[in-house]
């Protein structure tokens, strides 16, 4: 099959999903007119506006996340609260439901709104979302190339670092997650980002008919094997570009690393994972929190070099012991024929059942929020 020609890399483009390989659709329908101002933001600012997404804390500390639609109610054990009581008012209020129960109403921030929207695959965690756009340096205006969109958690960061002017283009080998993220997306935004694409397939093969040889700025890969892209990951990355890769295990880190190393076509690869420990504050009771967000994963960044150049080679400190031969053989990381999936790693498999549960919450939600500026 002839491959299509490259996009311009300057080019603007709606939020679609491209007809690949008898793939067709988008599955959110047109979007209104792009709203004034960067995008998203009138659905961060101003009154609370039917559609739009807000959290209600109660006196236990417990949020709940809710959609505010012109006569709709939020049930509970606790009483009935109707959303108009909620729309066109300030957040920061305090308000009671029928029973006189309080609640404390504000607009979710990134990290609420990504651990109550509905998802297929596990999200990656804010913590680690925030470590990669600083890592990657992510920048106003980047062009980023993006494999495992899951849910769509890392691509509404991704998304909110290049800005408006900036590309994403994402590649996703289910459709059902597929469409779990763009529903997410579009809720998070309002509307559909200018700059995103959505691929379905692998990204190694796709990845090749939609960026031309180093037109990318960043690569972000969520992925099992992720080694298996390096070819296409060193073709379309600029020279200077920066490839993190988020992982699970720490086999799978140890045979990326090694993988790039070989591969001779980048800088030595870093690795770290970020533990997230929140404290107790009581007067003067202060002490960590009993519960902690600790290993999620591990991030591992390297940075192209230009194609005729090889690494610099680093000073080490000898080893005191040396590594056997046996042991060499028994790391899964040097096994050519190592199986890496969701069995052999022991992640969890989503049901199909259970993501088009929540493909289809996704896509109601947001319906809702791009209703939010045509209703004004």
């Amino acid at each position: 099959m002839k491959r299509p020609p490259a996009p311009d890399p300057g080019r603007r483009s709606r939020s679609t999903l491209r007809e690949r390989d008898s793939v067709t659709t988008s599955t959110s329908g047109e979007s209104p007119a792009s709203t004034p101002g960067p995008i998203g933001s009138h659905m961060r600012t101003g009154p609370l506006r039917a559609g739009q997404r807000v959290q209600l804390t109660d006196r236990k500390g417990r949020p709940s996340t809710i959609t505010l639609q012109p006569g709709g109610e939020w049930h509970t054990h606790q009483g009935v609260l109707r959303h108009d009581l909620l729309i066109g008012a300030s957040e920061g209020i305090l308000v009671a439901n029928d029973a006189g129960h309080e609640y404390q109403v504000l607009r979710p921030l990134l990290n609420d709104f990504v651990l109550s929207m509905p998802r297929g695959a596990t999200v990656v965690y804010p913590k680690d979302s925030a470590q990669i756009v600083a890592v990657a340096d992510i920048f106003p205006g980047a062009r980023v190339v993006e494999a495992g969109v899951g849910s769509g958690a890392l691509s509404i960061s991704l998304l909110r670092a290049v800005g408006d002017q900036g590309v994403l283009h994402s590649f996703e080998r289910r459709e059902d997650f597929r469409d779990i993220a763009v529903g997410n997306v579009e809720a998070f935004f309002g509307e559909a980002h200018p700059g995103w694409e959505v691929y379905l397939g692998d990204m190694q093969e796709e990845v090749l008919t939609v960026e031309q040889p180093g037109s990318v700025d960043r690569v972000v890969l969520d992925m099992l094997a992720p080694w298996e892209c390096l070819d296409a990951v060193k073709t379309v990355l600029a020279p200077g570009g920066v490839w993190v890769s988020y992982v699970a295990s720490v086999t799978q880190l140890s045979r990326l690393a090694e993988e790039i190393r070989a591969s001779e076509g980048f800088t030595e690869p870093e690795a770290h994972e970020t533990m997230l420990r929140t404290w107790h504050l009581d007067g003067l009771a202060v002490r960590p929190d009993h519960r902690m967000v600790a290993h999620t994963g591990f991030l591992l960044s390297a940075r192209r070099l230009a194609d005729d150049q090889t690494p610099l080679q680093l000073k080490k400190r000898e080893k005191v012991s040396v590594v056997s031969e046996e042991d060499r053989a028994a790391w899964p990381a040097n096994d050519p024929d190592a199986v890496w999936d969701e069995a052999s790693l022991k992640t969890r498999t989503v049901s199909g059942k259970k993501a088009r549960k929540a493909s289809a919450l996704s896509q109601k939600i947001a319906a809702q929020a791009k209703e939010v500026f045509t209703r004004e």
